[in-house]
């Protein structure tokens, strides 16, 4: 567009020049004919494509996502079993159950009911549709916005099961079948991708995820945004699952706990480990609309990588603090109660504002409530803020994500380490997403991102490189 801007005045020119010239007719017909095949010319020109061919391979490539596949869910297991047992300390392997005991076809049914009932929610015409950002085909997808009221309505219908005193604890008793039903599901589910993308156009495989060789793109998704009519099924499982899910198990737990330990009232550190998740999960539902920014839907494909990790890892790992506590209760005194809140507002204050201010920079640079940051246009159209949090650090959301998982861990105790795993890993995994975030980044917008690292040196801790 911008060559056929520059090209069309100085051809406008030289036919009014040519249209008072002395020269004959017949030269002036050869010379329409000319600005003819380059109007043409410039017209018709064709988009070069840009190839989506994976060039560099993350996670350890081929060997690293085969070990992965391996690790991750032996890790879930081995974390829920560890949290059964009476001295849950490192050095105390638990003993391996029965491989009959590990399936139930029943709970396995609950497991499927549960993801369709979801799916149900997502189709509801309820919300607003949006659409995402542009895709390399310049394409922009369009998305129901209404996970919130699929909270609401699982509440209502928790609601009702609890008036008919079902019981959810049951979900404590069976948690192990749970997460191996769930396992199950997401395997099965990662295979149905990988095997439609085999048949997806070229322009439609995850930049990241098109290696050729079949563990990677089978573990990190081949297929960018995959979709059954206009239902999209990573952007389905990425918050609503495994993310109400952990909600509801964190309600078993507590449940559970006033079962066994016959209390009339939950545990001070039970209520605090809920309150803080619950607030975790209701914030992202309702800015749901913020996921369509992340590296998850803009370049990750959906593989096992994110089935396993939305449907498994979500639900029975970041439920661990509430489930630990069932067996093993904790008394901590209101003051040290009130600092571990404190601690908690503090990190949801900082993750909750620098992902606000960045979502809408990136959705409306214009806004006149945005007149006051400060950014480095990059070559891309886009701009890079250096005011507010992002001129802080660099990942400023990261660190309030920490902080956060921190507050979270607290209320437990230090008697073991078992449930700060959470802590140590998401600091691990936000650490590793820093990284691939810097790499995209420099790849992306070249000589400005070298000068926005100039101006901002700390990635996530101030004064940490």
């Amino acid at each position: 567009i911008r060559l056929q801007q520059k090209l069309k005045p100085d051809l406008e020119i030289k036919r009014v020049l040519e249209q008072y010239s002395l020269r004959s007719r017949k030269e002036d017909k050869k010379k329409e004919e000319i600005y003819s095949e380059k109007k043409t010319f410039v017209a018709v020109k064709p988009i070069e494509k840009v190839s989506t061919k994976t060039k560099e391979m993350e996670f350890g490539g081929r060997i690293g996502t085969f070990m992965l596949m391996l690790v991750l869910p032996a890790t879930v297991f081995y974390l829920l079993l560890m949290c059964k047992q009476d001295d849950p300390s490192l050095l105390n392997f638990p003993p391996l159950p029965a491989l009959e005991s590990l399936w139930d076809w029943r709970v396995f049914g609950v497991i499927l009911l549960w993801f369709f009932l979801q799916a149900a929610f997502y189709l509801l015409p309820i919300g607003k549709v949006v659409e995402g950002l542009p895709l390399s085909s310049g394409r922009r997808l369009q998305y129901r916005i209404n996970g919130f009221y699929a909270f609401i309505l699982t509440a209502a219908a928790v609601g009702v099961l609890l008036y008919f005193e079902l019981e959810l604890h049951y979900l404590y008793d069976h948690l192990m079948q749970f997460a191996v039903s769930a396992a199950a599901f997401s395997l099965a589910l990662s295979i149905y991708l990988y095997v439609r993308s085999l048949k997806a156009p070229e322009e439609e495989l995850a930049p990241g995820g098109n290696s050729g060789y079949f563990i990677y793109d089978f573990f990190t998704g081949h297929e960018l945004n995959p979709r059954i009519g206009s239902f999209d099924l990573k952007y389905f499982c990425e918050l609503r699952p495994g993310l109400i899910g952990w909600v509801v198990i964190n309600l078993a737990m507590l449940l559970a706990e006033m079962k066994i330990h016959n209390l009339s009232v939950p545990s001070l550190s039970m209520i605090l480990v809920n309150s803080f998740q619950l607030l975790y999960v209701v914030d992202a539902l309702w800015n749901e609309e913020a996921v369509l920014t992340t590296m998850d839907i803009t370049h990750d494909g959906f593989g096992f990588m994110l089935a396993f990790g939305d449907l498994v890892w979500v639900p029975f790992v970041y439920s661990l603090q509430a489930f630990y506590l069932v067996g093993h209760p904790t008394t901590i005194t209101w003051p040290v109660a009130a600092a571990i809140t404190v601690l908690n507002c503090i990190g949801y204050y900082i993750f909750r504002s620098a992902n606000s201010q960045k979502n809408n920079f990136r959705r409306n640079p214009a806004d006149p409530k945005l007149a006051n940051l400060k950014f480095i246009p990059t070559a891309t159209g886009k701009g890079l803020l250096v005011t507010g949090w992002w001129g802080f650090v660099r990942h400023p959301n990261y660190l309030g994500d920490i902080i956060m998982a921190l507050a979270w861990s607290l209320p437990c105790g230090f008697n073991h380490i078992l449930p700060y795993f959470y802590v140590i890993y998401f600091i691990c995994l936000l650490v590793h997403r820093e990284a691939r975030d810097e790499h995209h980044c420099k790849q992306k917008y070249g000589l400005a991102w070298e000068r926005y690292c100039q101006r901002v040196p700390y990635r996530i801790f101030p004064y940490i490189y």
